[in-house]
């Protein structure tokens, strides 16, 4: 008997350990403060988990996008998956609206903000965006395997001019990009000319018009998980930069 009860209690903890956090309401948030997380390719809102959980703890308000990154173009994405979602999710169009993405959110992101003029748009923090693309996807995109699993999404993100994030334009917004120096796929690093975080280089992350920039000793597919990259995109959508050496 208390073999059983003691199962059922520890089930219970861990789905409510792993359960997707839940839509928070405006009520729990007199600021109207908000931000919008979204995941990378071929992860999903859990992945986004610990930053939102510290998102709520410092008071804001959030919408943590799910949407089928390995299944359609970026632009569908975007406009039949992400912006209905955060539509849904925002209280009203007053309310202080800020953006966290990881890796191709971030591309998700600056395909949807020339087309939704959002009116309090506060900041944003891209973390390992592709914003100039990646080599890995000049190398591997045509293989069948690749597209398998990244999608029609996952082939637009190469280094050429006509690839999606190099037709995008510059950033016109707050815009903070941290990424890593840190790769765990010594086989796609060999790939990518320069430093990297095992998905994308160090200067291809970066866009311009952004305002600070910020690297890591961190993977690409934990960068969003790692400590320090959650203070650091904390202290920016409060001061609009991030906490470098020099100011500490």
């Amino acid at each position: 008997m208390l073999k059983s009860i003691l199962l059922t209690f520890s089930v219970f903890i861990f789905f409510f350990a792993c359960a997707p956090l839940p839509s928070i309401t405006q009520a729990q948030f007199p600021k109207n403060e908000y931000v919008v997380l979204l995941h990378g390719l071929a992860k999903d809102e859990i992945s986004m988990g610990k930053m939102q959980k510290a998102l709520i703890e410092q008071g804001y308000g959030t919408c943590n996008i799910a949407y089928p990154s390995r299944h359609h173009t970026i632009e569908k994405l975007t406009q039949d998956y992400v912006l209905p979602k955060i539509r849904e999710c925002l209280p009203n169009e007053d309310a202080k609206l800020s953006f966290v993405t990881h890796s191709m959110g971030g591309i998700i992101l600056r395909d949807l903000l020339p087309k939704e003029k959002f009116r309090n748009l506060s900041a944003v923090v891209m973390l390992s965006p592709p914003n100039q693309g990646s080599e890995i996807v000049d190398t591997l995109g045509d293989y069948w395997l690749f597209g398998l699993i990244y999608g029609p999404a996952g082939k637009e993100l190469g280094t050429s001019k006509n690839s999606t994030p190099n037709r995008l334009g510059p950033a016109k917004f707050k815009l903070g990009i941290i990424t890593g120096n840190f790769s765990i796929n010594p086989i796609f690093s060999l790939m990518i000319p320069g430093e990297d975080d095992g998905r994308v280089s160090l200067e291809r992350a970066k866009l311009q018009g952004m305002s600070d920039f910020l690297v890591v000793p961190v993977s690409h597919s934990f960068i969003m998980k790692d400590n320090e990259v959650i203070r650091q995109t904390l202290f920016f959508l409060k001061h609009h930069r991030f906490q470098h050496n020099q100011d500490r």
